[in-house]
């Protein structure tokens, strides 16, 4: 007869080691299915995209693009241009100017005019009235600069005028009638001379018949 051998504390300790093992894989498989399985008790919002709000879009002539000015008026100071196509935030408008985003404006703001743009996002608000553009530099003009430019006009002598003397016009006596230089009236003579014509020319007639 073979004497039973003892089981030393170090086996049995490994024995319920893979016992345990044992019992923690079978167990695996409900553990993931019941994971798998879970639904979330809370609801996940859905992700969506941030509106853009009010905003304008420049339309028109390409060639001719839009004046961005610091304020809502046609003499106002330009302080850049708006492509057609661009697009920018819209504030609201006042008068026939809406007020947009753009960089380098007084307040990073400026003015387009509402006809050449087409509004999305909404309404446009009506604005209240902004203040009125005060210049940011005050134009002089350097005195001493400007005095090199003024030119004095030395007025010239004007000629002097002397009267010329009376004009000496002839005066010749009136002569009543033509006289020869014997005193026999002109006509008498021209009278004589015609008859004399006409006495020659009777003769010369006679003397060829």
């Amino acid at each position: 007869m073979m004497k039973s051998e003892k089981k030393s504390p170090l086996h049995f300790a490994f024995g319920m080691i893979a016992l345990i093992v044992l019992l923690i894989m079978s167990l695996l498989p409900n553990l993931a299915r019941s994971v798998w399985a879970q639904f979330p008790t809370v609801s996940i919002p859905t992700v969506t995209s941030s509106p853009r709000g009010l905003y304008v879009r420049a339309v028109g002539d390409p060639e001719t693009p839009l004046n961005v000015r610091s304020y809502p008026n046609s003499t106002a100071t330009r302080v850049g241009i708006f492509l057609v196509g661009q697009e920018a935030k819209a504030y609201g408008y006042y008068g026939d100017y809406v007020m947009i985003d753009y960089a380098g404006a007084p307040e990073n703001k400026g003015w387009i005019v509402l006809n050449r743009v087409e509004v999305f996002g909404g309404s446009l608000p009506m604005l209240q009235p902004p203040p009125t553009e005060t210049p940011s530099i005050t134009k002089t003009i350097d005195p001493t600069l400007a005095a090199q430019f003024i030119i004095t006009a030395i007025p010239s002598r004007l000629p002097t005028f002397t009267e010329p003397p009376a004009l000496q016009i002839p005066t010749y006596p009136a002569e009543v009638g033509g006289t020869t230089t014997v005193g026999i009236p002109i006509g008498y003579i021209i009278v004589i001379l015609a008859g004399f014509g006409l006495f020659l020319t009777l003769i010369a007639v006679l003397r060829r018949g």
